[in-house]
């Protein structure tokens, strides 16, 4: 008995011991970190090129004093034994020379041979980054030059930069294309060269980046395919595609990316069918390929193994058939986009699904059609606006719930009866007409129906004598009237009168009616928001009104457009409340609400734009001191046209009725 407690005591001193050794190893490493932070700058090249980049970058003295030590005392300066390993001036201010002369003026860094990191996003750096980059930093791990104004082309010779393990170029003006070299960096992980002008293929050596968790390409104008390659990454995380001109498909080998959380390929040209495989993403929690080409029915089979989905976008595309009901019943799904298909078939049954609570659905403008028996109280929004709709629905229905342009009964802006009839009739299906019962028509006895046949015989014969009459005294006015025409535009002048009213665009309907466009705002909360339309906020005096921006009380930014009754006609801001009761696009600024409650004062409040208007984004202003104006490159150019296209054949094709933008010739 005594044995055990003393070899129980024993072991218990040895760990004691053990413990007491690791804690003493700690506190010496911590020691010595501490040591090797607080050791001077120990190299003249290094204090040199150090004062050379805060003159060439205009970087102010209370940052890097020049009387301090710069490893002890300059903010973003990391040393290691009296050596440079890392700088970090992101988002720094700059002195007056520096504000007025930005350059990529970095040529100094060159001879901080040990530097293992630079960030400067945030920072404008104008110009091209040099070749010299990816040879005299052989120790470079990370490089952070996000959206400083850089221009050129992303050099070859980054290929060198063998440690090179994150890489972010994103938010700037870089043109041409990816360099294969690319490939070469083993160690990469991270990989963003989103928001720039690059062109040509994606490169296939970006599939050889085997350690890359996360790329993202968005937002350039690359063209064909989606290399294979790249769907091998099998350590990937995060793809993001978007906003490119890419084409094809997606192959099967999508679900080899079994490590992937988010896929994001929207606002491309990809075509084909979402491929089965796609069910081995087990760990997918966000899936957005809206504004393509995918076709066909969404399987049953696809979702029943995505659980951590949580974000699933669709929309804009020609995905047809019924809705899968395994997809509703996915446990963390909160937001879902299947708008603007074509999709078909009746609502799924949504009872046995009680993890919706708080969820955004979106699956207005497709072709579904029944009857409602779902609840609807459990979403937070739910958009089921523009299908086919018909019957009751249930009485727990509000502002969450949006049911405009279907068939249904007791529900206000529904379809037309003659659309839904031909609708439900081209399917052989019944359809309750609103619930309203046709008329019972009695039976005609034999004798009179053969009286009423004969009256019909001379009825027709004497309508169809008039109408032959009628027409060919039309025909005779419109020779005349055209002959007339003829005389005058001989006899013409170069001068094009004005247009006739009747061509003119009719007033829009009551605006008590269009009124429910929107959020209903009142005249308080908006002048809180504005500072009672202070001048600070002011934007700009518009055509139809003055423009003020405010914010809300939860914080939301917005416009709000002042129109007075006592400068501007009652039909300014009426045809604009019918505008947004009839259209919805991407590239139309979208109306949040109205407030009509002032008898004199019609307040409009749309989403604020972050970058100004069409106007603002034509040019920029430089900061020079004659304010000059400079014109933006003809890519960034082809951008707006391209997006103000978009706009413009939404409205002249795709709406019902369409808007068409009218304008007069004048011959000379």
């Amino acid at each position: 008995m005594n044995m055990m407690s003393f070899a129980v005591l024993s072991a218990m001193e040895a760990k004691g011991n053990l413990l007491l050794m690791e804690a003493a190893v700690f506190v010496l490493l911590l020691i010595r970190c501490v040591l090797a932070q607080q050791v001077p700058l120990d190299s003249a090249v290094q204090r040199s090129a150090l004062l050379d980049l805060r003159s060439s970058l205009g970087l102010r003295s209370r940052d890097w004093p020049l009387r301090k030590e710069p490893c002890r005392s300059w903010r973003g300066v990391q040393c290691q034994n009296g050596q440079v390993i890392a700088i970090n001036i992101s988002g720094f201010k700059r002195t007056r020379i520096g504000r007025l002369n930005p350059r990529f003026a970095v040529d100094s860094l060159g001879n901080l041979t040990l530097l293992s990191s630079f960030n400067a996003s945030g920072l404008s750096l104008p110009g091209s980054i040099p070749e010299w980059f990816g040879y005299r930093l052989p120790a470079l791990q990370v490089l952070d030059l996000r959206s400083c104004s850089l221009s050129g082309s992303i050099p070859g010779s980054f290929g060198n930069l063998s440690r090179l393990n994150v890489l972010y170029l994103s938010g700037n003006s870089l043109a041409g294309n990816v360099p294969a070299t690319l490939g070469e960096l083993k160690k990469l992980s991270n990989l963003d060269l989103s928001r720039n002008l690059l062109t040509g293929q994606i490169p296939n050596a970006i599939s050889l980046l085997g350690n890359l968790t996360r790329l993202n390409l968005a937002s350039n104008f690359f063209t064909g395919q989606i290399p294979s390659g790249l769907y091998s990454l099998s350590s990937t995380q995060f793809l993001n595609l978007s906003d490119n001109a890419l084409t094809g498909f997606i192959p099967s080998v999508v679900g080899n990316l079994d490590k992937l959380i988010e896929l994001d390929l929207s606002k491309n040209s990809i075509s084909g069918s979402l491929p089965l495989e796609l069910r081995g993403l087990r760990n997918l929690e966000k899936l957005v390929i809206s504004e393509n080409g995918l076709e066909g029915q969404l399987s049953e089979g696809l979702f029943p193994t995505l659980d951590q989905l949580q974000v699933v976008d669709l929309s804009g595309n020609k995905l047809d058939g019924a809705l899968p009901a395994t997809l509703f019943l996915r446990p963390n799904l909160r937001f879902l986009d299947l708008s603007r298909n074509n999709f078909t078939g009746s609502w799924p049954i949504l009872s046995t699904n009680g993890n919706a609570s708080g969820a955004v659905f979106n699956i207005s403008n497709n072709m579904l059609y029944g009857e409602l028996n779902s609840s609807f109280g459990k979403f937070s929004l739910i958009d089921l606006s523009s299908n086919y709709f018909q019957g009751t629905v249930a009485d727990d229905r509000g502002r969450n719930v949006s049911l405009g342009r279907n068939c249904l009964q007791s529900v206000a802006s529904q379809r037309s009866s003659e659309d839904c009839r031909l609708f439900y009739a081209e399917r052989g299906l019944s359809f309750d007409n609103f619930g309203v019962l046709e008329p019972m028509q009695p039976p005609v006895p034999q004798h009179e129906e053969k009286s009423s046949k004969r009256w019909i015989f001379i009825l027709v014969g004497v309508f169809g004598g008039l109408g032959f009459i009628a027409i060919l005294v039309i025909v005779l006015v419109l020779i005349l009237r055209r002959c007339d025409k003829g005389i005058a535009n001989q006899r013409g002048s170069a001068d094009v009168g004005p247009v006739p009213e009747g061509d003119s665009t009719p007033p829009p309907k009551d605006p008590a009616i269009v009124s429910g466009v929107g959020d209903s705002f009142t005249y308080e909360q908006l002048l809180r928001a504005t500072g009672n339309f202070s001048e600070t906020n002011l934007i700009k005096k518009g055509h139809s009104g003055d423009l003020f921006k405010g914010t809300l009380a939860g914080g939301t930014t917005v416009v709000v457009k002042k129109v007075s009754l006592h400068s501007f006609k009652k039909e300014s801001y009426m045809m604009e409340l019918d505008l947004f009761s009839r259209v919805s696009h991407a590239r139309l600024v979208p109306l949040l609400g109205q407030c009509l409650e002032h008898e004199t004062e019609k307040l409009l409040v749309y989403k604020y734009m972050v970058c100004g208007d069409l106007a603002s984004s034509l040019h920029r202003v430089t900061d020079l001191e004659d304010d000059s104006l400079q014109s933006l490159d003809w890519i960034t150019r082809l951008k707006i046209a391209i997006g103000a296209a978009e706009g413009l054949s939404y409205l002249h094709h795709e709406c019902n009725p369409p808007l068409v933008h009218r304008y007069r010739e004048t011959c000379i």
